[in-house]
Formats: structure tokens, sequence, C-alpha cells
């Protein structure tokens, strides 16, 4: 493994590997013309890293396509000549999900963003994979609908990608993940057969094909167009703003909440250091002094909303808040969650580099596992910023390093995994809603044994037999299908260098 300017690049290919590249190349060219392919190194670089920025890859060639029907065809010149190839939507992704590989081709859908039907008869939508998750809700808005799930990247993130990931944000506590609002797939197998799964009726018949691809973070194929459900909008939405001294009276809450029966849109808590990197940012105005702060969401019906705010405001003090705000407009509740929803980005005020971490615990150890995580902050000397779905135990940690002092990006890494491996030992997992992808491959073993992991390679094998689809991400010990762990085109470059190695 060789690296050019801390980005990483793979040994010289083979010849047959150049031939077959550049076969894949042609066949790009006439597919969609010049314009759609890239293969300028410096122009590369654009598109070397997602959202995790801690890990880059350039890759050999980027193609985009116009529409499914080119994007079928390279996906098959891909395949004819043994090319990995890896999806990429906006490049949102916080797990290196969509981090290309060095010798293979980027298939970038950010072109194909029209939504294709959109029937709030039926509370159903059809949209390309490049469609931005907030303009689907805009497009549903005049009919008295909305598409539910809303990662924090919102404005910017795309439905393939969401698709990918599994994607879930601030209402998922109430409504789910995307999972549970898509209906079907449109989707390109990693032969480049374009097939239909699911179906647009309540309950699809044969085997759960479309559980299988969503959420497999591009490893069986690319979806190229998805039906999903719509949402009524709700009649009351009361945002209420909570301050309190200490982040274990602010999970107290949360858990007396969700105790007596309520199920809020939304449960959101930050603490002191992210709310301090999200005044920096956008001036939210958050309570002054807060240890932290939990931004809660009813909505419904308006007798019921009443009903439930009554019980919110009564266990928030209960349980110590000192402030409480309730958004009487619009412009009140988009400041509420304009601190909340910059959070990730705002890190970006007092910290040159961060690496956003993602595990689930059970909501009534979130007191014990963040009195943990601040522990491991002040045993390694890294700060850690918490900002969460608190309602569901999804954590989002963000680790606070500046790369350019020496051994603090491994730190870094190794306080992220140990605040992995303290939601292993909760009883959670280590991942909510970010993915695998290639950072968090390595912990894989952590929560399954090599029986689930190895049933897990034949259901991959099953769909890509070939292990071209984006290759070397998820599973620990990357293999061709029918083969042992080792080196080979299945792992990923940064697999290879050591990168992914367990701490």
């Amino acid at each position: 493994m060789q690296t050019l300017d801390g980005v990483a690049v793979a040994e010289p290919p083979s010849e047959g590997a150049v031939d077959g590249l550049a076969a894949v190349e042609r066949r790009a060219r006439e597919l969609i013309g010049p314009e759609g392919v890239i293969s300028d190194h410096m122009r590369l670089r654009t598109y070397e890293c997602d959202g995790l920025a801690h890990y880059r890859v350039r890759p050999a060639l980027v193609v985009i396509p116009d529409d499914a029907e080119q994007l079928a065809a390279v996906v098959r010149a891909c395949a004819e000549h043994q090319v990995p190839f890896v999806a990429r939507g906006s490049g949102t992704g916080l797990s290196g999900g969509a981090l290309p590989h060095a010798d293979g081709v980027l298939i970038v859908t950010s072109r194909m963003k029209t939504i294709r039907e959109l029937r709030p008869q039926d509370q159903r939508a059809v949209v390309d994979p490049g469609v931005i998750n907030l303009d689907l809700t805009r497009a549903a808005t005049p009919h008295g609908y909305y598409y539910a799930p809303d990662p924090s990247s919102q404005q910017v993130c795309s439905i393939g990608g969401n698709v990918a990931e599994n994607s879930g944000g601030a209402h998922c506590l109430k409504y789910g993940f995307t999972t549970n609002h898509v209906l079907a797939a449109e989707f390109v197998t990693p032969q480049g057969d374009v097939l239909q799964i699911g179906s647009a009726a309540p309950d699809a018949p044969g085997y759960d094909l479309l559980g299988a691809v969503v959420g497999s973070e591009g490893t069986l194929g690319i979806v190229t167009a998805t039906t999903v459900r719509l949402v009524r909008l709700p009649e009351e939405v009361r945002t209420i703003l909570v301050g309190f001294e200490s982040t274990d009276q602010a999970g107290a809450a949360t858990s007396a909440i969700i105790s007596a029966g309520i199920v809020p849109a939304a449960i959101e808590m930050m603490d002191a250091l992210a709310i301090e990197a999200a005044e920096a940012a956008v001036q939210c105005n958050y309570p002054a002094g807060a240890g932290a702060v939990l931004v809660i969401e009813l909505d419904g019906a308006g007798v019921e909303v009443g009903q439930e705010y009554d019980e919110v405001e009564r266990l928030c003090r209960e349980n110590g808040s000192f402030e409480q705000r309730l958004a009487t407009d619009p412009v009140e509740r988009a400041l509420i969650w304009k601190g909340r929803k910059s959070a990730f980005a705002a890190v970006g005020r007092i910290s040159p580099d961060y690496i956003v971490q993602d595990g689930v615990i059970p909501r009534t150890a979130l007191p014990e596992v963040l009195k943990a995580i601040a522990e491991v902050s002040e045993r390694s000397g890294v700060r850690v910023a918490n900002v969460f779905h608190a309602g569901d135990g999804n954590l989002h940690p963000l680790v606070l390093f500046d790369d350019s002092v020496e051994g603090a990006g491994k730190a870094a890494e190794k306080v992220s995994g140990a605040i992995l491996d303290l939601c292993i030992g909760h009883g959670g997992s280590i991942t909510g809603e970010h993915g695998v992808g290639i950072d968090k491959a390595a912990y894989m073993p952590r929560m399954y044994n090599d029986d689930d992991l190895d049933t897990m390679q034949l259901v991959r094998c099953a769909f890509d037999p070939d292990t071209i689809s984006n290759p070397g991400k998820v599973f620990p010990t990357p293999r061709l299908c029918g083969e042992v762990p080792g080196r080979h085109k299945g792992a990923h470059p940064l697999q290879e260098a050591g990168v992914a190695e367990v701490f």
C-alpha cells in the first residue's frame, strides 16, 4: 500500500485489471458521454471519501449515470471485466460505506433525482436514488403528507443512501427507520440485471428480498428506484426545549417519559460540549449553563398532544429541569431544531477533526454509559461531545482530535472503539443507523461469532459470487466467495494496509 498526500492508493494493478478498467471506461463514455465519466486524478480526489473524512481512497474511475438503464449497463461492464464498483449518493455517510475502491469504479447517483410518482391517495411515492430526503417531504407537504425518516443530513442526503444504510433520524423513535417506510425497489444486481423487489401492497408475497437489501450498504447491488410510504401530517406539533444541569438528569427524564407510556415523535439529547459547538455555529440560544438539553417533540391529535405535554412538563420538572421552552410558532420550532440538526458539522467550530460514532444501548443504561464515556475521555485526554437520539438509546459520540498532532488520530480511533465496546457490553449494538462500512468492520467479531459471520457471508455470496459490489465493507476478514480469509481483490485497500485492525 502506498499513500499520496495522505490518500491511500493501491499498489499498481495487474495488466489484466488495467485492461478491464479501460474497457469499462470506454463503455461508460459510449453510454453517458464524457461529461459523466471522470478519470482525471485531481477531479477524482473530490470523491475520495464520504462524510467520514478520516479514511480516504482515490477511485480509479468515477461514473455519473443519468438513469437506471445507464447504471445497469455500467454494472454489466464491471461484471464482465471483473472490476469492483461502489455506489455513492450524496456522500454524507459516516462509516466509510461509500469509500471508493482504488482499483474500481465509483458509481455516483446524484443525477438520478426524479420523483417518478407522487400518489397521496395511496400514501406512496416512487423516487430515484438521488432524490434528496427533504425534497421528498417538500413535494408531499402540499398534499398533507411527508416522509418520516429524517437524518440530520436531511437537507443533503439522498434516498438511495438512506436505503443502503437503513438511516433513521430524530423522528425514528415514533415512526421507525427507513426499512419501515420502504415498500418496493428497482434493484440492479452485481451482474447488471434489473429486478423489481417488494410490492406497493402492504405485504409482498415470497421471500423478503427487500428486507435483505435495505441496510446492506451496497454490498448486494444498487437500488435505482424506491417506493416509499408517506405519512399524514399531524394535526398538532409541540416542540419543547428542556435544560438540565447534567446528562444523568436528562437521561432520567427520558426514561420517565417512555415509562409513562408516552411515545414522542422525538427525544434528542445534547451535552455541554455539543451545546457549546452548536452555539458557536448557529447561535441557537439554548439554556445558559446547561449540562444537557433535551429536544422533545410531540405530535398527533390536538387533544392527545395537549395531555402528553402536561405529563412531559411534569416529568421533566420532577427530574431536575431548570428551564423549559415551548415553541409557539414554526420559526421558534425551527430554531430549536437548528441547534440539534447542525450539531455534527458544528463540532468543527471547536475541533479541527472529529469522528462521529454510532452505537446503541438500552435507554436505562444511558447514565451509566455516559459516565463511562466521560471516564474514557478523561483517561485518554481525548474530548468527547455527546449528541444522540435519547428516546431509543442511539448514541452519536463525537470524538474530537487534531490530526496534525502526531498520534492524535490513533488515540481518537481507540476512544471511538472503546465506546463501541461499552455499547456491546451493555447489551447494545455497534451501529444504529450509520452502518458498519469500513470504520466498524473490525468490531463485527465482538458482536457475532464465526458461524454468524459465515452465514452473513453466504447471503452476500448468493447475490454477489464474484465479490465486486462494494468489496471489503462490513466483514472484518473480506474474502472471495468460497475462499478462506486472506489477501485478494475482495479486500479493501485500507484493510490490506492494516487500517481496519482491531485495537
